[in-house]
């Protein structure tokens, strides 16, 4: 609903708003009067107590040249950054390489530390995968980083086993059930790994429950591109080479709604998952 305001209120809120983004940008009346194209004493009467508010347009000129929105100036909004700056800081790419061991990905995990991260991986989660498995499918690509990327992940779970983090992970049936027979994307992973890692993964889903939920969903009835949610301030969605992410509150709430999305439709619950899994090693030669 909306509502007037006074206008020596709108004129205080004007001085205030003003006077701070002066100070933020370190600049003194003078300076702003030269970037405006106005005479120092129109600035000082801007600033003086009273109930003067500018005209439109030196509003918008001290707005642009301080880099501010003329909106938050006069009071009408709380957000101090022009549209456009918020736009352009909305959504952002950065690089990603092959495996997801990267300062910005780590970064992301750290500035999340004590709230949920919600994960929807492009193959096995790489925080759960074994060396030998990290090493199988990342060693072509990667090199000698393949040990440095399983270092990273063993970081990684060493900050969810501190519990500093509560981790929901949702991934399709077809991909476990892939990796178990070795078929498709994982055809020609030795027996060994695979064992090796189901039971890593069914440790973990016991050991670290209820820290770490997995939850498995059939994609023929549901789907998601490759995605994670870091806290309540950033989504990530994994394209292969880039990231692009989003910090926008409501977006990041749109993703996260997804992700329920997901756990509200898995076919396996986060218990039921690992029992799913002892299933599928159960059934290994």
């Amino acid at each position: 609903m909306s509502y007037l305001v006074d206008k020596r209120e709108r004129a205080r809120m004007f001085r205030d708003r003003l006077g701070r983004a002066v100070t933020a940008r370190g600049w003194t009346q003078s300076r702003l009067a030269r970037e405006v194209g106005v005479d120092r004493s129109t600035i000082s009467a801007l600033l003086a107590p009273g109930k003067r508010l500018p005209n439109a347009q030196l509003a918008a000129d001290c707005a642009s040249a301080l880099q501010v929105s003329s909106d938050w100036l006069l009071g009408l909004t709380e957000q101090a950054e022009r549209t456009d700056d918020l736009l352009a800081k909305a959504v952002l790419t950065f690089p990603a390489s092959r495996a997801l061991l990267d300062e910005t990905v780590f970064s992301w995990h750290e500035e999340a530390e004590g709230h949920k991260i919600r994960h929807v991986p492009a193959s096995l989660p790489d925080v759960l995968k074994t060396r030998a498995v990290v090493l199988w499918e990342y060693r072509e690509a990667l090199g000698a980083q393949a040990e440095d990327a399983y270092d990273r992940f063993s970081t990684q779970l060493g900050l969810l086993r501190a519990a500093r983090s509560d981790f929901e992970i949702a991934m399709p049936l077809h991909e476990i059930a892939s990796f178990a027979a070795a078929t498709g994307y994982w055809q020609g992973i030795p027996l060994a790994a695979r064992a090796e890692q189901l039971d890593h993964l069914i440790s973990l889903c016991d050991l670290l429950y209820p820290a770490l939920r997995l939850f498995l969903f059939d994609a023929h009835r549901v789907f998601s591109a490759p995605v994670t949610v870091f806290g309540a301030k950033l989504a990530a969605v994994y394209l292969g080479r880039v990231y692009v992410t989003f910090r926008d509150t409501e977006k990041v709430a749109e993703v996260s709604r997804h992700f329920d999305w997901l756990i509200r439709e898995a076919t396996f619950s986060t218990r039921q998952a690992a029992d799913h899994l002892r299933e599928l090693r159960a059934q290994l030669p």
